[in-house]
């Protein structure tokens, strides 16, 4: 078996429990965080609240909470590692596959949403995440943006052309887990806002197309994130006569036929 830290340091490996991160990407959390993050190829982060579970040393596996071993997915985080450093190793990196719709149906009736008529009233499909993602760059607030390796390259692309000719492209966020989209939908609750309320401003979880890694909200400098003002700025004007040519489309426009509110922020890449 190739040594771990043989593992590329440009992937998010993905399991339904745990993404595996590299650790230079990674933001330390104080002092000791920092030293372990300095020796660490990777980092166990789990999923739905963000800890870092364990890190990837050259000589073995650290754990950073107690009682690791009974931690729900290790074994299948430690198999996509695995999975991870063998296809590096071969030099033969595939497309990234699709993870298992994990316990998706009994999330969402726990919200409230009957996931068969969500579906037929919205016309959306569940979206399954990616076992693993490309590093794309950072986003607008630094942080690391992670998408399929062809939107990753499609997006380098386009905002490079973009800059050529003097728009300038950002991204407010790419790649999010179904866990990530469940914690968008339990703060609104805690704020408040009724369930039909969130579902005309964010898919259910599962039906986002940031799922699949293939979808960016993209901005400008100056302008707010996610917000319908977009529409009448330069970088707006570009992405309608440009993004066609590097595979990106508009995936709500007015009136869109699954009921989610007009965003001209929100686009997706779709390879050929």
């Amino acid at each position: 078996m190739p040594a771990r830290s043989a593992t590329p340091r440009t992937r998010l490996l993905n399991t339904a429990e745990i993404e595996l991160w590299p650790a230079h990407l990674l933001h330390a959390r104080g002092n000791a965080d920092a030293r372990i993050l300095a020796r660490a190829g990777f980092v166990l982060r789990r999923k739905r609240d963000g800890r870092y579970l364990a890190a990837v040393l050259a000589d073995g596996l650290l754990p950073l909470v107690p009682r690791l071993a009974r931690e729900p997915g290790l074994d299948a985080a430690l198999d996509a590692l695995d999975a991870g450093v063998a296809a590096h190793a071969r030099g033969n990196p595939v497309n990234a596959a699709a993870l298992p719709l994990h316990r998706l149906h009994e999330r969402l009736l726990a919200l409230g949403v009957d996931a068969d008529d969500y579906a037929a009233r919205t016309g959306l499909a569940l979206v399954a995440e990616p076992e693993w993602l490309a590093y794309a760059g950072r986003d607008r607030f630094a942080r690391p943006l992670w998408l399929t390796a062809g939107a990753a390259r499609a997006w380098r692309a386009m905002r490079h052309a973009a800059a050529a000719d003097g728009v300038a492209l950002d991204a407010i966020s790419g790649y999010r887990s179904h866990d990530y989209q469940l914690g968008i939908f339990e703060r609104k609750r805690a704020r408040g806002q009724a369930l039909e309320q969130i579902l005309t401003v964010n898919a259910a979880p599962g039906y986002s197309e940031h799922h699949g890694g293939d979808a960016l909200d993209i901005g400008t400098p100056g302008e707010p994130p996610a917000e319908e003002s977009f529409e009448v700025t330069a970088a707006f004007a570009w992405l309608q006569a440009h993004a066609g040519d590097h595979g990106f489309a508009l995936s709500y426009p007015r009136g869109n036929r699954h009921g989610i509110v007009y965003e001209p922020w929100h686009w997706r890449f779709r390879d050929g």
